[in-house]
């Protein structure tokens, strides 16, 4: 299925989705998802992003390709397999709801020239563009801003290799400029912002 399709597809699923009472999802979120995700959305199990703070139409995509088997996760596309449009529509309205949750505070401060650095190629690579000056996302772009380090790393690299599939190919063919030494920076960068 080409991308185009596949975000028409996962448009129309928000857009045909009739969600149940928020409540009855937040006990869902609660009982399948808080167990890796965290009850506020960020946890501090390796590998785990953080959900706090996204937006929903970010993540009923994602889950949309997780149910379609499109993204590499096989827990997660064992939750979405089965999810029905209003169940995708339930849990995304949901962690829509999720307040952004900050980073516990490092026993270091951040390195200030990696910061620098970081923040130069955010700009000129035009991650800022996208994911805004505050790196707070909006709509159907993550909020990376505060997301661990670790994550941001794997997710840079899969979409630079071509690994990890997009709702379109903004991310693949943005990091198609990026040289891999400065993934790490990038990641490194995102992590840490504060939003100051």
């Amino acid at each position: 299925m080409g991308w185009r399709r596949l975000a028409t597809v996962a448009m129309l699923a928000v857009s045909t989705a009739v969600a149940a009472a928020p409540a009855d999802y937040a006990e869902r979120f609660r009982t399948v998802c808080a167990a890796c995700h965290g009850a506020n959305g960020r946890s501090d199990m390796a590998g785990v992003p953080v959900l706090a703070g996204q937006p929903s139409l970010y993540v009923i995509t994602q889950l949309f390709l997780f149910r379609e088997g499109r993204r590499n996760n096989d827990a997660m596309i064992a939750l979405a397999k089965p999810m029905k449009d209003a169940d995708l529509r339930g849990f995304s309205d949901y962690i829509g709801t999720l307040p952004p949750v900050p980073a516990p505070a490092p026993a270091t401060p951040p390195d200030a020239a990696r910061m620098s650095q970081g923040q130069a190629l955010a700009q000129q690579h035009k991650c800022v563009f996208c994911h805004g000056a505050d790196l707070a996302g909006g709509q159907g772009v993550a909020r990376i801003g505060g997301q661990k380090e670790e994550y941001v790393r794997a997710t840079l690299q899969g979409f630079k290799s071509g690994e990890r599939p997009g709702y379109t190919r903004a991310m693949t063919e943005a990091l198609s400029q990026v040289p891999v030494q400065d993934l790490d920076l990038l990641a490194y960068y995102v992590a840490n912002f504060s939003g100051k």
